[in-house]
Parts: structure tokens; sequence; C-alpha cells
């Protein structure tokens, strides 16, 4: 709690229940812990980063209000349900995250949600599965990689509703989005189609879902970095590491914590 700024610590202080004042208060503090680990260039301590929202209420850090801090190209995002926090971070690209238990309930069936938020040829693909339980994982991966991808935009829900474009999985335009047909890892890219317009951001982005400790699943979206030749950059590098601030903090990358089921 000494980290935090007196706005923060009113925030979590304004949660009903022991279980979300602490989900609150550790997910503040993944961020500060984080972010501070990763200036290289310049010491900079958790309890002195600024925070502002973008114009569309993403969090970011406020270089120019903090205290001995130099402006930096970093870009985070979060995201947490009720057992897990996820805090990414890149250099240079903005970054969207999101985490969901792979058991997680729906309080509607399946494809009453899917008809309501995912496009058409998401809901084809998913009521094409006759298993319930690959359906709903089915739905988890699906998702947790279209929020990704909301929150790297940095709009939020309302500026790129889930019905305005559709997730792919394979090598090309016209592939099926469903994600289990794909065993090899290589030929699982994942893309994205616009409706309003087909060619609007979607090659601009990459992403990367993950099983984490059998349990979760986490998407990855971030913006394709381009070199001064024009070129686009290669596979998603990344590094995961398993840590409660202050008391733990392991690589976990390479382990079977982690295990990357579709993207580069």
């Amino acid at each position: 709690m000494e980290i935090l700024s007196p706005c923060e610590k009113e925030n979590v202080f304004s949660m009903r229940g022991d279980e979300q004042r602490k989900s609150a208060l550790l997910a503040r503090t993944l961020v500060r812990t984080t972010i501070a680990r990763y200036q290289i260039n310049s010491s900079i301590q958790p309890i002195s980063l600024k925070f502002r929202k973008s114009i569309h209420g993403k969090p970011e850090v406020d270089w120019q209000h903090c205290d001995h801090c130099e402006p930096s190209p970093l870009h985070f995002n979060i995201s947490h349900t009720s057992s897990l926090i996820a805090c990414g971070v890149t250099m240079n690209s903005p970054i969207g995250i999101d985490v969901e238990a792979k058991q997680r309930t729906v309080k509607h069936n399946v494809l009453t949600l899917a008809r309501r938020y995912f496009s058409e040829p998401e809901l084809q693909v998913l009521a094409a599965i006759k298993d319930p339980h690959l359906q709903h994982q089915e739905f988890i991966k699906l998702w947790t990689l279209k929020e990704a991808y909301v929150k790297a935009l940095g709009r939020g829900f309302s500026g790129a509703p889930f019905k305005t474009f559709t997730v792919r999985f394979g090598s090309g335009i016209g592939e099926s989005p469903h994600l289990s047909r794909y065993s090899n890892t290589e030929a699982s890219e994942i893309s994205v189609d616009m409706f309003d317009d087909p060619s609007d951001l979607t090659s601009n982005w990459q992403f990367m879902l993950l099983e984490l400790a059998g349990s979760h699943y986490a998407a990855i979206c971030t913006e394709k970095d381009v070199t001064s030749e024009g070129n686009k950059s290669g596979p998603m590098k990344l590094t995961v590491r398993k840590t409660i601030p202050f008391v733990e903090d392991e690589c976990v990358s390479g382990t079977e914590a982690v295990r990357v089921l579709c993207g580069f």
C-alpha cells in the first residue's frame, strides 16, 4: 500500500469485499513494480511513477509529470481474473493483453453469447462444434483474443465492438476461426478481418495465445514493428515471469507452466 498514490489507495478502499480490495491492490502494485523493472537507463522507484488515461480511457504512464523520469517508449496493459493478474510490457509498440480461466462459467448458453457478441463466421464455427466442452473452450479462446485486440487498439469496447471484426487462424485470409484444428503452432497465424474496412489495421498486428499452468488462457496482441527498410518484424519475442510483488519472481518461459497454443 505504501507505493500507491493517494488516488489509488482511495480506489482500493472503495472496493467491496476483501478479495476485490486485494485484487485491486495487487494489480496496481504489479504495474508499478513491473514498469520500474524495465527502466534500464535510469533508476526509478515504483512509488515515483505517475499515470494518466488516454482519450479512450486506456491507462498509460505519464512520463512528463514523473519526478526524475525520462520519457520512455514503454507500453503496458493489464488484465485480471479472480485468480490471476497479468501485466504485459512492450517497447515501441502498443499492447493488449487478456487472461481468462479455462473453466470460466458463462451466464448463458455459449451460442447465445456468440450471437450477441461475435461475428457471423465465428458463430458458424462455434455452432459446428458438437462437443459442449470443446465448444466452450473455443469460445473462451476467441473471447480472449478479441479482448486483447480491442485493448491493443486502445479504443475500448464501444470504439471497436466485437461484432465488427473476425479473428481467424491459419496462414491466410479465409481460414477457419476454429483454433483446435491446428496442432502445429508454425501454421497457426492469427489475423483479423475488419468489416467496415477489410484492410484497416488487419496486417499491423500480431497475436500470441498461451495456456498458463494448465488453468488459464492468455492472449497478447501487439503492433508489428516496421524497420527503416519497411520490412515487418519477425516473430514475437516473449518472456513470461511468475510474480508476486516483493515476494516471488521466477522466469517460467520454456517450462511446462507456459504453453504456446497459437500465433507468432
